[in-house]
C-alpha cells in the first residue's frame, strides 16, 4: 500500500469515526418506546373519555368506592336523571369532584355523560349536547 492509500484510508476511517461520534451525541429522532409514544390519545367517544378520565374514581362499573373518602356511585343514579345535574358536575366539580371544563371540551363532557346516562343501569335515553354543556358550563375555571 502506498503513502496515500494509507493516507486516504485513515482520512476515510476518521471521516466514518467522526460521523458516527456525532450521531451517537445528536439527539435521536426515532420513534420513541413505549406504546405511542408521549402523547396521549385524546379521547373522542363518552365510553372513552369514561375510561380515561372517570374511572379512575368513579370504578370500572361505575359504583363508586369508599376509602379515604366516598366516590359517589354513577350506577343506578337517580340523580342523573335531569341532565343538568351532571353537566354542573363534571364542568364546575363540587367537593372532592374536580371541574372539568378547563380539560374536557363541551363535546367530550357531553359525550362521557350521555354514555353514563345510558349505562350502568341508568336509563336516561335523551343525549346531553355540546351546546347544553356550553350554555350550562360557562367559562373555563381558573
Amino acid at each position: 500500500m502506498t503513502h496515500i492509500s494509507k493516507f486516504r484510508v485513515r482520512l476515510g476511517f476518521r471521516a466514518i469515526l467522526g460521523a458516527a461520534m456525532i450521531a451517537a451525541a445528536a439527539p435521536a429522532l426515532a420513534d420513541e418506546p413505549g406504546p405511542g409514544g408521549s402523547k396521549p390519545p385524546v379521547p373522542v367517544t363518552g365510553q372513552e373519555v369514561y375510561t380515561m378520565v372517570c374511572q379512575a374514581c368513579h370504578m370500572a362499573d361505575g359504583k363508586g368506592a369508599t376509602g379515604a373518602g366516598k366516590i359517589p356511585a354513577l350506577a343506578s343514579n337517580p340523580k342523573l336523571k335531569v341532565a343538568a345535574y351532571p353537566i354542573i358536575m363534571v364542568s364546575k366539580g363540587r367537593g372532592a369532584m374536580p371541574w372539568f371544563n378547563d380539560t374536557l371540551s363541551p363535546a367530550q363532557t357531553a359525550a362521557v355523560i350521555s354514555y353514563i346516562r345510558t349505562n350502568f343501569g341508568n336509563a336516561y335515553p335523551e343525549p346531553v349536547t355540546a351546546a347544553d354543556v356550553s350554555r350550562l358550563a360557562g367559562p373555563p375555571a381558573h
